[in-house]
């Protein structure tokens, strides 16, 4: 696996990232640099640890995360989507925003845009990839996945702007097409 493979791999598997860090930044009137970081580098731990995770399984495992990871991704995506959905269209204090900020939250979508990460390192454990491959291909997907976060927010923050509580509703939807996307593609081909 080239460089360039690599760069192009750790970028295939942040659309997702990208679709959920819209949805908190639309959500959000403020993010702090604090809590930006934090959004940007757990999303980006948690998107290279289950590729590292997937690697480690590796081949035996194959099966069975095929098997259920679509139901796994559609399920968490299908909560996350509809809990913004709800939060857009019911009156919300400054507290209720900010939930979307706390660590769980945060973790179950870090989760929900890794599934395929994971089925990506079980794949990677076939390439018979040196141990410097393996190094410089997590910490790629860390850094890339980190950095569209944080494009995510960012530009979260202006759909926001120009849809008003309308882009909660938008990206609650998102996230539930690409559940949804995902589920037919294991059900249906």
């Amino acid at each position: 696996m080239s460089y360039l493979e690599i760069f192009l791999l750790a970028l295939s598997l942040c659309a997702d990232t990208l679709a959920v860090t819209m949805a908190f930044g639309a959500s959000s009137k403020k993010i702090g640099l604090g809590t930006h970081l934090k959004i940007d580098l757990t999303l980006g731990f948690i998107q290279a640890a289950f590729t590292a995770i997937g690697w480690a399984l590796g081949a035996a495992c194959l099966s069975l995360i095929e098997s259920v990871d679509h139901w796994i991704a559609f399920g968490l995506l299908l909560f996350i989507g509809v809990k913004m959905i709800v939060e857009a269209v019911r009156p919300a204090s400054e507290d209720d925003k900010a939930d979307l900020m706390h660590f769980w939250p945060l973790v179950v979508a870090g989760i929900a845009t890794s599934i395929d990460a994971l089925a990506v390192g079980i794949s990677m454990a076939m390439m018979s990839l040196g141990a410097v491959k393996l190094g410089v291909t997590f910490a790629a997907i860390f850094a890339v996945t980190a950095l569209v976060a944080a494009i995510g927010l960012t530009g979260g923050r202006a759909f926001e702007k120009v849809l008003g509580r309308k882009a909660g509703i938008a990206a609650g939807v998102i996230l539930i097409a690409i559940g949804i996307k995902i589920l037919l593609e294991h059900l249906v081909f």
